[in-house]
């Protein structure tokens, strides 16, 4: 018997019969143009006859989707074909496949089986440029929830590096290769010691992109089932990737870096209805435990004051423009939050929220963010609101 192509091998699904003929045409993209493959990001937009205007492009940024049967089945299919429809040098979704906690009945996958990834995977190779991805909490370090089917949230992180991260290449049509932290820093579902692959970095046109693990529920110490050792494994293999990422962007004289990670990890007291709160000086965390956290009351775990304070230093140094890219609070917005020790503001840092979640507004905030970056600019990346047309649900499109 031939192999279907489109087979994933060792990876069950659990799809209804029309749902999994859908993200089979998904799927089916990537094969037919799986001979199209960049050997670097630094290939895009180059033109030989030494034209400057060919340094600039564009790249795509999601997250937090779908929550719900209609984002995943209508709405983020949308915001693919409106990515698609714009040449873009590559896109990155930030994180969390699904909602924090499974809904029965669903038409599409929502607990942490297996059939999300496949889902994802669909998704990510139906969209014409390079996709990357950084792993969300919802998708691993949640999947311990009874809703999201109690898994081992360590084996859950384990199948996405094999789903996801198992070559160094990024997914989508026009795949790129990435640098990979191979360092066997990180833990597996057996304790071991392994290379944390879904940490990665790329560069285009002067400007360093690079992925981080970095998880909401308090970066994986807090929820159902707190796990102290992954966390430190992790949190070191991060801050190193971080740094090493400033070094790599100095060695080669680069004019920015932009990071992506999941986390909303809190960097002032403005917002304690939507991130962690801090003191923005010392960057200690200083809220409480919400009431469904299984080990309230008390002070919330810390998850993140070493790598904030860690990334401070090496922003400060770096002195050009840093991006910090997240999702997990829910609320699209860019600004600038990161104080210095004495409370002065890092004029070269921002920080950009994604779009994602409102499930209960169907499609109301199914959308992304186009970032033009071009390094003979000042501040390097320019941002534009992408409200995919198909999308709108409070105000039709005109």
């Amino acid at each position: 018997m031939t192999k279907d192509p489109c087979t994933l091998s060792g990876l069950r699904t659990e799809l209804n019969a029309k749902w999994r003929r859908s993200l089979r045409n998904i799927a089916c993209v990537v094969v037919a143009v799986a001979s199209v493959i960049w050997p670097t990001a630094d290939s895009f937009a180059k033109n030989d006859d030494g034209n400057s205007e060919s340094r600039a492009y564009a790249i795509g940024l999601w997250g937090d989707l779908p929550y719900s049967d209609t984002q995943a089945q209508v709405g983020v299919p949308n915001l693919i074909a409106d990515m698609n429809a714009q040449k873009l040098a590559f896109t990155v979704h930030d994180g969390d496949l699904k909602a924090g906690n499974g809904t029965p009945g669903s038409a599409t996958p929502t607990t942490c089986s297996d059939a999300l990834y496949v889902q994802a995977l669909g998704y990510f190779n139906a969209l014409k440029s390079a996709a990357m991805f950084t792993t969300g909490d919802n998708d691993w370090t949640d999947c311990d929830r009874v809703s999201n089917g109690g898994f081992s949230s360590r084996e859950r992180l384990d199948h996405e590096r094999q789903v996801f991260f198992s070559t160094p290449y990024s997914m989508g049509q026009r795949p790129i290769l990435q640098e990979v932290q191979m360092d066997r820093l990180c833990l597996d579902n057996d304790s071991h010691l392994v290379s944390c692959v879904e940490n990665r970095r790329w560069t285009v046109n002067g400007v360093v992109y690079a992925t981080l693990n970095i998880q909401g529920s308090c970066n994986n110490l807090c929820d159902t089932k707190p796990d102290q050792a992954e966390f430190a494994a992790r949190n070191h293999a991060d801050i190193l990737w971080m740094q090493q990422t400033f070094r790599a962007a100095i060695e080669h004289n680069a004019s920015a870096v932009m990071f992506i990670s999941q986390a909303d990890p809190g960097w002032d007291n403005s917002d304690a209805t939507r991130a962690p709160t801090r003191d923005p000086k010392t960057l200690v965390e200083n809220d409480m435990l919400p009431s469904s956290d299984p080990a309230y009351p008390g002070p919330t775990p810390d998850g993140f004051k070493d790598f904030l304070l860690a990334l401070r230093d090496e922003v400060i140094a770096f002195r050009k423009p840093v991006a910090y890219v997240h999702g997990d609070s829910h609320y699209f917005r860019i600004d600038r939050p990161f104080l210095d020790a004495q409370g002065r503001r890092l004029e070269n840092f921002i920080r950009v929220e994604t779009f994602g979640d409102n499930q209960a507004n169907g499609d109301n905030d199914v959308h992304w963010l186009k970032v033009f970056v071009d390094d003979r600019t000042r501040e390097v990346f320019s941002f534009q609101p992408q409200i995919v047309p198909a999308n709108r649900t409070a105000v039709p499109q005109p």
